[in-house]
């Protein structure tokens, strides 16, 4: 679908400039193709360190470990990257623990689980290496599998680590078997085997490694389609792109689209937090677009630039109003539009966000030059750019960023889908409070953010 300049900008008046990427969705933003030239790629993406790990647990759940924690802190973590609510009404599983411990809560939980058993806890005690390992196993649901291990799987698996079986007094057949699987499964990572001892007390590190271990085999760790740098990442950007749909939320979109009707908001986003990244926002930017072969180009663009990163493709279906004087709108499995009141009709768009974790900050960094020289427009017949580049490219960051501004986000969830649309900053709480008056005790999340200066001047009202 394309539209003029001047039916574009009708979008945006200045009294009250809000919007999301779904505005973008329009030939406004057309651009010559040009692929990007093939160099040399940058190393892959290394398994996470425990130090990824620890800034994970801290952005996310607010975990910060002790250097040397004990079994009761530990057993608290695992509780929280498990999501465990509050302590069962049933008795208490442990002999040695008081309502009042800080462990209480998540012991009993745990246990409500199977991943703790009843008896004596010793939460103050120091963690074991081994005494982790099998709470994380259990957490991880992996004890069906371990305790399938026979003898000579036992004995193989330990062989790594140094530790002899049978006939090794520290080790049940339960515990061998869990500590096996944990070896071939990677539950304990590799770099531990060296180093493993049982009853060795545990460091920050190796309480980092199984908590993120937990996350990764629970699905819930960082969200991501593969690297810029692997061979198959274009496969998979594309498949990931197919096999999404428009995202339809009745409940959730009656609310913004009647925010679209009274002129509260000009757009918004659909999305579904499923997909979310979840990246380091210290090294992580987010860049919206509609078009797959602009995504395709824009990785191998970062190849040849050298830069490396994580990649998730995050699905997004873009809302805005269509004026009835731009003509019939042609409707596609990707793009439907539905007739309000005035005559006007409400378009939905399929779109994506691309999320990208880059090796490091500096990379993220230079990610902006990158963009300006080969994915913005400048003028009518601009030549030397990645396909389908727009005069207002979007990106943005969720930490301060040099060159950047600051805008706003108003984000309203249901369940696991969310809409969000962005505005200039003071226009935030208007915002909130209409979408409040529009479904009352609607909890509304409204946060600053930094955006790319052509992005901003958007919101401004200018196209270019």
């Amino acid at each position: 679908m394309h539209r003029s300049v001047n039916q574009k900008k009708t979008l945006f008046p200045l009294a009250a400039v809000s919007l999301s990427a779904a505005l973008l969705y329009s030939g406004l933003y057309g651009g010559t193709a040009v692929r990007a030239e093939a160099a040399a790629a940058p190393a892959a993406v290394s398994s996470p360190s425990a130090a990824d790990y620890k800034a994970f647990l801290q952005n996310q759940y607010k975990i910060e470990l002790p250097a040397a924690p004990t079994k009761g802190e530990f057993i608290q973590d695992v509780a929280k990257v498990l999501k465990l609510g509050g302590a069962s009404d049933g008795e208490n599983r442990f002999t040695d623990l008081k309502t009042e411990d800080p462990a209480y809560a998540a012991a009993q939980a745990l246990a409500d689980k199977g991943v703790l058993s009843g008896g004596t806890l010793q939460a103050a005690a120091p963690l074991t290496e081994d005494a982790a390992v099998y709470i994380a196993l259990k957490a991880a649901d992996l004890e069906e599998l371990a305790y399938t291990y026979p003898e000579a799987k036992i004995k193989s698996a330990l062989r790594k680590l140094g530790i002899d079986y049978p006939g090794n007094p520290k080790l049940s057949e339960q515990a061998a078997q869990e500590l096996a699987a944990a070896v071939d499964t990677g539950l304990l990572p590799a770099a531990w085997h060296g180093s493993f001892g049982l009853g060795d007390a545990a460091s920050d590190d190796l309480a980092a490694d199984l908590l993120g271990s937990i996350l990764s085999f629970k699905g819930a760790y960082k969200h991501a389609i593969g690297s810029v740098a692997d061979a198959d990442i274009f496969a998979k950007l594309y498949q990931a792109y197919q096999t999404q749909d428009l995202i339809q939320v009745k409940e959730l979109q009656a609310v913004v689209d009647e925010a679209l009707k009274q002129n509260l908001i000009t757009g918004y986003n659909l999305k579904d937090s499923r997909y979310s990244a979840d990246f380091d926002p210290k090294r992580s930017l987010t860049y919206g677009h509609d078009d797959i072969t602009h995504a395709v180009q824009l990785i191998g663009l970062l190849r040849s630039e050298g830069l490396n990163a994580k990649v998730q493709l995050e699905p997004k279906t873009s809302a805005f109003v269509y004026l009835k004087e731009w003509g019939e709108p042609k409707q596609t499995d990707s793009y439907k539009v539905v007739q309000i009141e005035n005559g006007n009709y409400i378009a939905y768009a399929k779109e994506y966000d691309l999320a990208f974790e880059f090796d490091t900050a500096e990379q993220k960094a230079k990610f902006q030059d990158v963009i300006f020289q080969y994915a913005k427009k400048n003028s009518e017949d601009a030549k030397g750019l990645i396909a389908g580049s727009w005069w207002q490219p979007l990106y943005y960051s969720l930490t301060p960023i040099d060159a950047y501004k600051e805008i706003a986000n108003n984000k309203l969830a249901e369940g696991h889908y969310y809409a969000q649309t962005f505005s200039l900053s003071d226009k935030t709480a208007e915002i909130a409070s209409g979408l409040q008056k529009i479904q009352p005790g609607a909890k509304v999340e409204s946060y600053r953010f930094w955006v790319d200066e052509p992005f901003y001047n958007y919101l401004l009202g200018g196209y270019k």
